[in-house]
């Protein structure tokens, strides 16, 4: 036998030993035929793994919802939401799980910032509850349609070329690969450091 050291562990370590089941442990009466009925009584012993674990049916780890975490097509991961001025400079921001649409997000984007001429954005942004609340505003929104729209909007093509500028806006916090690979563990850590970097580029611009 080869003697093990200090930093190794026997395989069976921290195993338990396995017990009989029946009236001792507390398990009420042998069933007798299958699907008979038996009698099952609380007891401090029937538990035989003592450790905790996460409830069963999360799909989930416990806290993820709390810190802008959750499972898109690529993974666990977190999306920013994000408003920038003709110049690219990020003026609104919101942390959400990767799994979050992009339009019920954006009408609290809008809310934190002064109304504008217009609004540029994608296909994910075509509501007609979004384009109302624009419009209410006194802002007009520069938004295609989606394929499946029955009654297109009619939009400013040439305006919409500018959208680039909030792709921009993104590669430059992907820039800084704490932001494109997360490292922090709380949401508002994660935030503190996309925020830090958008007034580096206010400052730069």
């Amino acid at each position: 036998m080869v003697r093990l050291s200090a930093g190794v562990w026997p395989a069976d370590d921290d195993l338990q030993s396995l017990h009989a089941l029946g009236r001792a442990r507390g398990l009420g009466e042998t069933v007798s035929r299958v699907g008979g009925s038996r009698a099952i009584h609380e007891c401090a012993d029937d538990r035989f793994h003592a450790h905790q674990n996460p409830p069963l049916g999360i799909g989930r780890k416990r806290g993820e919802q709390t810190q802008a975490i959750g499972r898109s097509r690529g993974g666990r991961n977190t999306k920013i939401h994000a408003i920038a001025d003709a110049k690219g400079r990020l003026l609104s921001l919101i942390l959400t799980g990767g799994e979050a649409h992009d339009c019920p997000v954006a009408k609290d984007l809008i809310r934190r910032c002064q109304a504008a001429e217009q609004l540029l954005g994608d296909k994910a942004y075509d509501s007609a509850e979004l384009r109302e609340g624009l419009e209410e505003r006194g802002t007009k929104p520069v938004i295609p349609n989606k394929s499946n729209r029955k009654q297109p909007f009619s939009f400013n093509k040439k305006a919409y070329k500018q959208r680039h500028r909030i792709e921009n806006a993104f590669c430059r916090l992907k820039d800084f690969r704490r932001i494109a690979t997360r490292y922090d563990k709380l949401a508002r850590n994660f935030l503190a450091s996309i925020c830090l970097v958008a007034a580096i580029v206010w400052w730069i611009l």
